[in-house]
């Protein structure tokens, strides 16, 4: 695309795209050197830095899967992850790597990457630990042991994302690279959600790279010779300051960055000149409609939301005027995508009737679940694929959504699958029963509750649970509340009613999700 050269802007760091490529080459090189071969896959544990964008195209460049993993994950997590993947190298920072250490796979080749000076600051970590470790093999060192491999154009899979599903055991979303037609329909689909077609585009990105979306989103903004300004964690008062000082024409967001940023005084948000933002794209979690009202009213009709999940992609979207006129809606479906909605039975429902969303971009690569066929094969119905959400369409063909059909949380964008707390729960002593839900929370849509039932004569307390949680789940997991009660209403099946003690959380709010 034409305009400036793009770089990559992290804190006080530049990178040009150019040296970024060169050392992703380099990198690609080290890893055929080391046995990696087409649809292998190599995963990253590392917070927003080059690093990332490095093995990305790396993995770009030799035809392999990238498997991002969040780096808030416990080490069984972790040791999981690269177990199912099967993947050959890990590409982790100093201080994500000493907690995780004893539970990586020995066959796994490690690289180190230093923890650099704005993820230190922004996490607080302490100097010794951003270091790398005498007797590691440090990133940067390893690759310039290897001349880059010639640039060619090479089809490649992408990502491959873990999410959760109904077992809360997170399942790798394999893809085979795209075929050329597939490549341009993707292309196409992005360009509409996120809408890189500008000149000059500066994008700002303060979400995690190990997300679906953020993952998409950086990737467009290299492959468009954008310049990217990349921050470990979001700031909403820093995020302003971003856009002000780097005049940013697009940037990422989730319902709870709006949250925040409407929360700053207004003599803080008049401070920041925002008139530089053509695009806003958001998604992950439903909005709430007077949050998005106010981000319209401030932003300007700069927003573009879109839902869709990583097995799905983006399957509907809207403008800020489609939205306007539609509000509370997530979109309509976008070119070349078929959706419905079906009841319990898998009957199509009409217009204004919620029932479980199914779609599919046509022109989407299929996927399989990373050794898991079963659970690929029962969310398919007709040739569609359900991400297990309800909703309903509006006589214009806008969708809205109600309801999820399975337990998932969605806090701050990020997914969270009950049953996997449940079942840490149960390894408590003096745990008989529990159940884990989502609750209301202002800030980030959703929170978790948990309420338990102890064995008949044990006790616990709050603290008790959350130290035992702590050592198992990653953070974002641990629930915000803890409830212990006498017993739970199930029924005499044994199915929870899970929705009776959920709904004395939400019944004041006005809302089910």
């Amino acid at each position: 695309m034409a305009g400036r050269a793009g770089k990559i802007v992290c804190g006080e760091r530049e990178l040009a795209i150019p040296a970024m490529l060169e050392r992703a080459h380099r990198a690609a090189r080290g890893l055929e050197s080391a046995g990696v071969v087409r649809d292998d896959a190599i995963a990253v544990l590392l917070r927003n830095d080059f690093a990332f964008f490095e093995a990305a195209y790396a993995a770009n460049r030799l035809g392999i899967h990238l498997v991002p993993i969040n780096w808030h994950f416990a080490g069984p997590e972790v040791a999981y992850i690269l177990e199912d993947s099967a993947a050959k190298a890990l590409i982790v920072h100093a201080d994500l790597y000493e907690p995780i250490r004893a539970h990586v796979p020995t066959a796994v080749r490690v690289l180190v990457v230093e923890t650099p000076p704005e993820v230190a600051r922004a996490y607080s970590i302490a100097p010794e630990r951003c270091g790398v470790r005498a007797g590691d093999v440090a990133w940067s060192d390893w690759l310039a042991r290897f001349e880059p491999l010639p640039p060619e154009a090479v089809a490649s899979p992408g990502s491959m994302i873990y999410t959760s599903g109904t077992t809360g055991r997170p399942k790798g979303v394999r893809r085979q690279a795209p075929t050329p037609e597939q490549a341009t329909g993707m292309g196409r689909m992005v360009d509409l959600v996120m809408d890189f077609s500008h000149e000059n585009i500066v994008a700002l990105l303060t979400a995690p790279m190990y997300h679906a979306t953020p993952n998409g989103f950086f990737r467009r903004a290299i492959d468009t010779n954008a310049t990217i300004v990349v921050e470990p964690r979001f700031d909403a008062q820093r995020y302003l300051e971003l856009i002000d000082r780097h005049r940013v024409t697009h940037a990422y967001a989730v319902a709870t960055m709006f949250v925040r940023l409407l929360r700053l005084p207004a003599d803080v948000r008049k401070r920041y000149d925002v008139s530089s933002l053509q695009v806003v794209v958001h998604g992950a979690a439903p909005t709430a409609p007077d949050v998005k009202r106010k981000m319209i009213d401030w932003f300007g009709p700069v927003l573009l939301e879109h839902y869709g999940s990583t097995e799905l992609g983006a399957v509907v979207y809207c403008d800020s005027h489609d939205w306007s006129s539609h509000p509370g809606t997530v979109g309509k479906p976008l070119p070349h995508v078929e959706l419905k909605v079906f009841d319990a039975q898998r009957n199509e429902l009409p217009v204004g009737v919620a029932g479980e969303i199914f779609a599919r971009f046509k022109l989407y690569p299929d996927f399989v679940y990373q050794n898991d066929p079963a659970k690929r094969a029962a969310m398919e119905f007709k040739g569609l694929w359900t991400a297990g959400d309800i909703g309903y369409l509006d006589a214009d063909g806008f969708l809205y959504l109600s309801d999820r059909k399975n337990d998932m949380v969605i806090s701050g964008g990020v997914n969270i699958y009950p049953k996997e707390i449940e079942t840490e729960l149960y390894g408590l002593p003096g745990v008989f029963d529990c159940a884990v839900f989502g609750i209301p929370d202002e800030e980030f849509g959703e929170a978790l509750a948990a309420v338990i039932q102890p064995t008949a004569g044990a006790r616990l307390d709050e603290v008790q649970v959350r130290d035992y949680l702590r050592d198992r789940v990653a953070k974002y997991k641990l629930p915000k509340v803890i409830e212990f009660r006498d017993s739970l209403p199930r029924e005499d099946s044994g199915k929870l009613f899970k929705r009776k003690l959920r709904d004395e959380y939400w019944k004041a709010t006005g809302r089910q999700i």
